[in-house]
């Protein structure tokens, strides 16, 4: 009876720790098909940027105007530079004004 219960539970751990490697798996895999993001300045609207609003701001959500240079929105790798504003183009640097 004794070696029963103890396979039982040796069963049990050994279900458990699979589904915990398969849910690791499945989270790594949803994490790689994500795409690379850079840093775009220049095309966030009031409100909307991710950091870096310049002065009188602190970071993410705390821009006052619409395509200011000096903040950044993430947007994936390679997509950037073709983003067009009323302003211009997006830039991976800091614009000036």
């Amino acid at each position: 009876m004794e070696s029963r219960s103890l396979a039982v539970a040796a069963f049990t751990l050994a279900a458990l720790a699979s589904g915990v490697a398969q849910a690791q798996d499945k989270k790594d895999k949803a994490m790689d098909s994500r795409p690379a993001m850079e840093k775009c300045y220049g095309v966030a609207l009031a409100g909307k940027n991710d950091c870096a609003a310049g002065p009188g701001t602190s970071c993410a959500g705390t821009s006052k105007v619409d395509y200011q240079g000096s903040d950044w929105k993430s947007v994936p790798v390679g997509t950037c530079t073709g983003i067009k504003t009323p302003k211009g183009m997006g830039s991976l640097q800091p614009i000036k004004s």
